[in-house]
């Protein structure tokens, strides 16, 4: 036979392949349906979750987001399994209405899909951003590798964590890492993997006070009598943060070219992106359109480097400065004044209100997408705390450990792991994790080294759910900000992760057994 027929071949077995596994996901869904249908609910509700089928929403939407690459299918089955689970069969208005009406959708709605967009659509054509980014290589970034160290530096810059650091880290050095031949799927890990990890190793910001609010409880207050105490120990917990070191020194030694292992997806994209100069892989569907990826500058208009610094100097100094002075952070405000100073000074410089609005209007159509993603992941991570997920691992594992007590570190960070791959939410997972988790800790031993050894690891598995989900925002947003294909970035990304988090893991287990 020939090359062709051979191929032909292969696709038709696996578009059956496809089919007969539409047919399974049918009688998956029918099966949950009946059996949740003959159970007491009564019983569920009294032990706070549904035991193993607490996890099947978040685990069926990952499943079918690896094997169909569709996140937005994949999300909304989550859904679909939820509701059979609860018998709430009207998921719209079980979970999509009550979650459309919360502060973390209207966040997705204001900054995400309206500023965020609306910004990337106003530089576009403005083109602050095209200005910044070749004033950027013509003083400072020579190279490849000088976009990706700039790249790292500015992960490290902005340090807040999550969402505002993938948004502007990303957001400020695409044009430059464009420019340079940086792959997308390289851009975007750089900026994951130097957002919460460098956030619970440079504690200047929200995350201490966030997690000593969480473990300064009753249950504790003989060892975390207050606050100041929890943020105490989150300092003290930050040497053995094994995770978060690790992911900061991949990523730099990688954006050095010093990496030794890489994984084969991404050194598929390196080598793409070397030789045909494609930053995304033929096929991939970036979380960006390709209206955003072209300049087009409105006629007669001149860039300058105030387009981008002034909307960027804005958005910094109303999310930080008023965080340092108060401990708010108002995110926001942040993005809705850069966006306001950005069409104000376009205007002032000579634009027309109308190209102004134009740009506006096709930056937030160019990420609709983002935004849609976001929106159901947020609906899925309610989902999987109604269903008491989280809750429901914690107790299934917490057992076992008083036996070996030595694993109990690296145990913790294998279970955060999980859950916050499953929820996409390293705070969701803090918030259940460590009320439940740190008094075991004590309760096995109060020595300072081995509680330090169990909180740092729950902070670094939740971190790396966080980072490494395709459900997580952090992540989705990783993959906007830096126009890459959601999945081209998780399962790129993923291998040089897990190799930090086994890492973590040993050292934990080593330390732990040498201690007891």
């Amino acid at each position: 036979m020939t090359e062709a027929t051979n191929n032909n071949s292969a696709a038709g077995l696996f578009d059956a392949l496809k089919r007969y596994a539409w047919v399974g996901i049918l009688l998956f869904c029918i099966a949950i349906g009946w059996y949740a249908a003959s159970v007491d609910h009564a019983e569920f509700a009294l032990q706070k979750h549904y035991g193993a089928l607490s996890i099947l929403p978040a685990v069926a939407a990952l499943a079918i987001c690896f094997i169909t690459r569709n996140v937005i299918l994949a999300l909304f089955m989550g859904l679909v399994v939820g509701g059979l689970i609860t018998t709430d069969y009207n998921i719209v208005q079980k979970f999509l209405i009550p979650s459309i009406g919360t502060p973390r959708y209207a966040e997705i709605l204001l900054v995400y899909l309206w500023a965020l967009g609306g910004l990337l659509g106003l530089w576009n054509r403005n083109g602050g951003a095209w200005h910044f980014a070749s004033y950027i290589s013509e003083n400072f970034v020579k190279s490849r590798r000088s976009a990706m160290f700039f790249t790292w530096l500015m992960g490290m810059l902005f340090h807040q964590g999550g969402t505002i650091s993938t948004v502007l880290t990303g957001t400020t050095v695409r044009p430059v890492a464009d420019r340079e031949k940086v792959a997308h799927e390289e851009l975007a890990y750089i900026v994951d993997s130097t957002a919460s990890p460098v956030a619970t190793i440079i504690p200047f910001n929200v995350w201490p006070v966030y997690v000593a609010g969480l473990i300064a409880i009753p249950s504790l207050s003989q060892f975390v009598p207050d606050r100041d105490a929890g943020v105490s120990l989150f300092l003290h917990a930050i040497p053995f943060n094994f995770y978060g070191w690790f992911a900061i020194l991949f990523t730099l030694l990688y954006a050095l070219g010093r990496m030794p292992y890489v994984g084969r997806r991404m050194r598929a994209a390196r080598e793409r992106v070397l030789t045909t100069g494609e930053l995304d892989r033929p096929g991939a569907e970036p979380m960006i359109s390709k209206e955003l990826t072209t300049v087009n500058i409105a006629p007669g208009y001149t860039p300058s480097l105030l387009d981008f610094f002034i909307p960027i100097g804005v958005l910094m100094s109303v999310a930080i400065v008023p965080y340092l002075v108060t401990g708010k952070l108002m995110i926001f405000e942040a993005f809705s004044l850069a966006l306001v100073s950005a069409v104000i000074l376009s205007v002032l410089r000579g634009m027309s209100v109308k190209d102004a609005f134009d740009g506006l209007v096709e930056g937030i159509k160019g990420v609709t997408v983002g935004a849609i993603i976001l929106g159901l992941a947020v609906t899925l991570a309610t989902v999987s705390e109604t269903l008491g997920a989280s809750t429901w691992v914690i107790e299934a594992s917490a057992a076992n450990l008083t036996s070996v007590p030595y694993i109990l570190p690296g145990l913790l960070m294998l279970i955060c792991m999980f859950v916050a791959f499953s929820v996409g939410s390293s705070w969701g997972t803090y918030a259940v994790v460590f009320p439940i988790a740190l008094p075991l800790a004590f309760a096995i031993s109060s020595d300072p080294v081995y509680v330090s050894l169990s909180f740092a690891a729950i902070m670094g598995g939740g971190v790396f759910g966080d980072q490494c989900s395709p459900i997580s925002d952090t992540t989705i947003l990783s993959a906007l900000a830096c126009g890459a294909d959601l999945m081209d970035h998780v399962l790129t990304q993923l291998p040089m992760a897990l190799l930090a988090a086994g890492i973590s893991i040993v050292l934990y287990t080593g330390i732990a057994l040498a201690i007891m």
